[in-house]
């Protein structure tokens, strides 16, 4: 239970008190801030506390987005302040201070509340402030003001602003203007209903697992079924954060669900779609896993560009000018969101095409639709970063070597490499990682399955990426590096089991690169929480991604084309059980921030 007092004298006819109680406070009355002080220190500890002027006059939603949202330790509205367990030991120092400053008069010209929030703003402590838009928050001087403010209140409705405020501020056409209309209202059934955004996320991968399923069966009908269920499921997949939203059920668990699920999704519909083409006839296993990996490699431009200016300073360039100004035309806004394919267009396309097509035909629009988007979206970031007069922090380069994920292997090279790593120009890191990445993809695609070539380009691969990350990655385009690991880590894989042309090796690929894509995905939520990157004796156990590539060119040299197709699945396997085990022990236990996307995702 939570506890908010209120300080000065009640207000006849005010709802404040029943408004409070709605949220799931206990109610207590302090006539000054003595008496504010005693009973602040009489809540236990690991409870939320606000403080509440007794005046205060607005919508409830308002007292929702001020003292319910469990992301900030801190938040304040007019005339309200409120403390979780970690921000409290700064709310009691600032409640002593207006105490000890105020002598204990009782609180009835001003407002205690905005008093220790404006202590805590001289403390130099992060007050979250919601964006309350048309709500009305506010603590009158007279009767007259209370008189003009209830008006207000009664002219705004505020469940309508919920609503809409339930909607992200950035999604793309199809999500806005085809789900979004309608799926605010399933959130708000399902609010009304008690359901956690937990559960309708859980929902909405059943669903697309099932999806999945009817895709496998190979039939006209089962890709039907498989196309509608893919949009239902992506419509719950918009309700689950509009839930969040609207009932401000943010949890830790939640966004590493929401997170890691739409992949999970996506990547096994993949396999269902390849699955009902081998039913038909058709072995299109290459093609879902190029999909798999291009999607995933454009996610870590997403990310490593996004970690490498998320601290920039200086932090302005031409090229984002003209985006700035492009997106000031409303039809432009549109057209740029929508030929980034993001989920929502992506999703769409894939439904439509799956039905009415065949799964190779299907995978071929997306590789080409996908490609389009990553040429178009990297260009712009190339560009804004070479006319970007920007220094990245060391953070930036702290989170580029997580994202990295470097082995090893590669991070003992590295200390040999740092003083010539220091002397190489400032574009070296992405071009030694480019090089080092070509030369692998290059001799693993010599003809013939097995053979050194591949090997020795996987050596050549260590050594490149270990003098690409040997200085640390502050570069302007030193955020090209984590993509172009991945992509030769990913594509190396996908060459060495097409190669074998043995049934299972494309099948056990997929798995493989699923898995470790997984890890890679997990490492940026680590980060995006501000928790760090995944302990370092899992990179250890999973060898990095030198050493995993090492190892799969080498498992190839010397096994058969059938043994090879065990091996990688026994390694995809094992890969799978550690990474996983690690992911679900750390959000599960925890507590880091609650991380939750307010644009839609590539």
């Amino acid at each position: 239970m939570s506890t908010a007092i209120l300080t000065g004298q009640p207000v006849p006819g005010s709802s404040l008190e029943g408004d409070l109680r709605s949220l799931g406070y206990d109610v207590r009355v302090a006539a000054d801030t003595a008496d504010a002080e005693t009973l602040l220190a009489q809540v236990p500890g690991d409870q939320r506390v606000a403080v509440v002027d007794a005046r205060f006059v607005g919508h409830l939603h308002a007292l929702r987005l001020g003292l319910t949202d469990p992301r900030f330790p801190l938040a304040a509205i007019p005339g309200a302040v409120t403390a979780q367990s970690t921000g409290r030991q700064a709310l009691t120092r600032a409640m002593a201070r207006e105490n000890s400053a105020g002598g204990g008069t009782a609180v009835a010209v001003d407002s205690l509340a905005d008093r220790i929030v404006t202590a805590l703003d001289h403390d130099d402590t992060d007050v979250h402030r919601p964006e309350l838009g048309s709500l009305v928050a506010t603590v009158p001087a007279d009767p007259q003001a209370r008189n003009e403010a209830r008006q207000a209140v009664a002219g705004v409705d505020d469940e309508a602003v919920r609503l809409k405020s339930a909607v992200k501020s950035r999604d793309g056409f199809f999500t806005t203007f085809c789900i979004s209309p309608y799926s605010r209202y399933i959130a708000r059934w399902c609010a009304r209903r008690g359901l956690t955004p937990n559960q309708v996320t859980t929902a909405s991968l059943i669903t697309a697992l099932i999806a999945a399923g009817c895709a496998a069966t190979g039939t006209r009908g089962g890709f039907v079924a498989a196309g509608v269920l893919l949009i239902a499921s992506f419509v719950l997949d918009c309700t689950d954060g509009q839930l969040a939203r609207y009932s401000l059920q943010y949890s830790t668990l939640g966004a590493w669900l929401d997170a890691t699920f739409d992949r999970a999704k996506e990547y096994a519909y993949y396999a269902g779609l390849a699955l009902g083409a081998a039913r038909g006839g058709d072995d299109v296993w290459a093609l879902a896993l190029g999909a798999m990996i291009l999607q995933t490699c454009r996610h870590v431009v997403d990310f490593s560009f996004n970690e490498a200016n998320h601290d920039a300073t200086a932090n302005t360039s031409p090229t984002a000018a003209l985006s700035d100004k492009l997106d000031s035309v409303g039809w432009t806004v549109w057209v740029r969101r929508m030929i980034v394919l993001p989920i929502g267009e992506r999703w769409a396309m894939i439904a439509v095409l799956t039905a009415v097509t065949t799964p190779r035909i299907t995978f071929c629009v997306l590789l080409v639709g996908c490609a389009f988007a990553a040429t178009y979206t990297t260009a712009g970031r190339v560009l804004r970063s070479l006319t970007r007069k920007a220094r990245r922090t060391d953070r930036a380069a702290q989170a580029l070597a997580d994202l990295a994920d470097s082995g090893p292997l590669a991070q003992g090279l590295a200390g040999v490499f740092k003083a010539a790593a220091s002397r190489l120009p400032g574009i070296a890191a992405p071009a030694v990682a480019l090089l080092g990445g070509l030369v692998l993809l290059g001799l693993a695609a010599q003809p013939g399955f097995g053979g050194p070539w591949a090997v020795v380009g996987a050596v050549v691969y260590a050594v490149t990426s270990a003098l690409a990350v040997a200085r640390p990655l502050k570069g302007a385009l030193d955020w090209l590096v984590p993509p172009f690991f991945r992509a030769a880590e990913y594509g190396v894989v996908l060459l060495l089991a097409a190669k074998a042309e043995v049934n299972g090796a494309l099948p056990a690929a997929f798995g493989l690169v699923a898995a470790v894509a997984y890890h890679h995905y997990d490492t940026v939520y680590r980060i995006r929480g501000n928790a760090g990157a995944p302990p370092a004796w899992l990179v250890r156990a999973i060898g990095g991604h030198e050493g995993r590539t090492l190892l799969v060119t080498v498992l190839a040299a010397v096994l058969s084309a059938s043994q090879f197709s065990v091996a990688l699945t026994v390694l995809a396997v094992a890969v799978a059980l550690v990474v996983l085990v690690e992911s679900i022990r750390f959000w599960v236990s925890s507590g880091a921030p609650a991380v939750h996307d307010e644009g839609e995702p590539a």
